[in-house]
């Protein structure tokens, strides 16, 4: 087990940092904008890193380079021109002579030995492994290092002198220089702030190459989304100009497609939507006159046959189909109203408690549902729509309910709350998004209201029809609620 870790305890899983950085950008920094702006900017500031030190990387040595060969050039000159000149062994006095016909700041030594007259390079400064180096070769050498907090160059070679076999040997003479390489260290130092100065100047310009090139890229992008906005909101007309043959252009071409063949489909779905709509209702309506015929038959018939007859159970089956019929066809008339558009509201100040009373007393439920009606509650609403919803609620929960069924009516807000409840074994979770589908079928489903399937359909149309809510919900102790919200005042619940 780990240290720090309680037994039993799970420890809690540390966030993800990704996760937690994406959280952490506010939501305009993630546009395509400032990424745009950010990759510019990103560019254009490595490029000017990697210019200027390339820049200065390489000047530094081309301007030491220079300074160096051109200053280890005089010098070797200058030795090879007043070598000859010297006497063997040389004197201190030829030392001194020597080192100030030089150029620059030189010191002269024989055998380890300096002049003591003059103001010569003290070759004790010069570094060890330099004036070893010449000690025992016969080349020229130099280095570079720092005196006195500014940049110098050492130089040493020995003279040499040649041999009666024609070789060249050391003379025991040793020239130093010290060059000051103050001068072209600066010269560096403005190369490389010249640089640094374009690049200051490079990166607010690529930021603002990047703000007109993200401008020209999402000028179009935000043309595509007003589109598709009011596309989305119904617009099928909507079409997008198409000049230029870029990537934008092409999906402007597929959107225009895209547009119109959904205006097209869109246009055939409503006109055989209509047609259905307009089929039901037409259907709806001539099979009201035969069953209303058919229903006076049947209850003609119900009184004349003896009870317990098999004609008098027939009669009695027919009779209960045809009504059964006939409120099918008035459910199918009254959403083809709500479909059609033409279903209209005839508002009225009621008391919503007395009306309820009044459609469980005209139902005969009064003796089957418990009820809290304050005669209070006063509303704008239709009478004969309010009475439809509480019947097909009421009528629901006594079928597929349990006893108590129970209603109240309240307020909340600006709304008139009636709840409808039951101690049934509720709502199945799979049938609670669809209680209020039109024919909606489940083998537990709560949704038929008389047989007809339409019922609580109706009733969420009316109360949307009203401003209103509908809900349907599973009560924690058991059983199913419904809850409608209608507004007093008739605007918007």
């Amino acid at each position: 087990m780990k240290p720090g870790v309680k037994p039993g305890v799970k420890p809690r899983a540390k966030a993800s940092a990704k996760g937690s950085l994406k959280e952490r950008i506010p939501l305009w920094a993630k546009g395509i904008r400032p990424r745009l702006i950010l990759a510019f900017t990103a560019v254009s500031l490595l490029a000017t890193i990697a210019a200027s030190g390339a820049s200065y990387v390489s000047g530094r040595r081309t301007v030491l380079t220079s300074e160096q060969n051109e200053t280890i050039i005089g010098l070797r000159n200058a030795v090879d021109v007043l070598a000859p000149q010297l006497t063997m062994p040389p004197t201190s006095k030829d030392l001194a002579q020597l080192a100030d016909r030089l150029p620059g700041f030189t010191g002269v030594t024989f055998q380890g030995q300096q002049p003591a007259e003059g103001n010569h390079l003290d070759v004790t400064v010069v570094p060890a492994e330099l004036r070893t180096a010449v000690s025992t070769g016969l080349g020229t050498k130099f280095q570079r290092g720092i005196r006195y907090d500014r940049p110098v160059l050492w130089i040493g070679m020995p003279i040499l002198r040649s041999t009666p076999d024609g070789k060249q040997e050391r003379s025991g003479i040793e020239v130093y220089g010290e060059h000051d390489l103050g001068e072209a260290v600066q010269s560096i130092e403005e190369f490389s702030d010249n640089g640094w100065t374009t690049g200051t100047i490079a990166v607010p310009l690529a930021i603002l190459i990047a703000w007109l090139a993200a401008e020209a890229v999402l000028r179009p992008v935000r043309r595509l989304r007003d589109a598709a906005r009011r596309l989305a909101d119904g617009e099928l007309s909507t079409r997008l100009a198409t000049p230029g043959a870029d990537e934008l252009t092409e999906l402007a071409k597929t959107f225009n497609h895209t547009a119109s063949s959904l205006e097209t489909s869109v246009g055939e779905l409503r006109r055989m939507q209509a047609d259905a709509h307009r089929f039901v209702a037409d259907v709806s309506h001539e099979l009201r006159t035969p069953l209303a015929a058919m229903t006076a038959v049947t209850d003609l018939l119900e009184e004349e046959t003896g009870l317990d007859s098999d004609t008098g159970r027939a009669a009695r089956l027919v009779g209960s189909e045809t009504r059964n019929l006939t409120r099918l066809v008035e459910d199918l008339i009254e959403i083809s109203r709500f479909d059609s558009g033409t279903a209209r509201l005839d508002r009225q100040l009621v008391d919503v408690g007395a009306l309820i009373g009044q459609t469980l007393r005209a139902r005969g439920w009064t003796d089957s549902v418990e009820t809290d009606l304050p005669g209070d509650q006063v509303a704008l609403l239709d009478r004969r729509r309010l009475d439809v919803i509480v019947a097909n609620l009421v009528g629901n929960a006594l079928r597929h309910g349990e006893p108590p069924v129970r209603v109240t009516v309240g307020t909340a807000g600006t709304s008139v709350v009636v709840t409808v409840t039951d101690q049934g074994p509720g709502l199945p979770e799979h049938v609670l998004p669809h209680v209020f589908d039109r024919l909606y079928k489940a083998d537990t489903a709560r949704s038929r209201s008389e047989g007809s399937g339409l019922g609580l359909a109706i009733a969420a149309e009316n109360a949307t029809l009203h401003g209103g809510t509908l809900e349907a919900a599973n009560q924690p102790g058991g059983g199913a609620s419904f809850t409608l919200r209608l507004p007093i005042d008739g605007t918007t619940a």
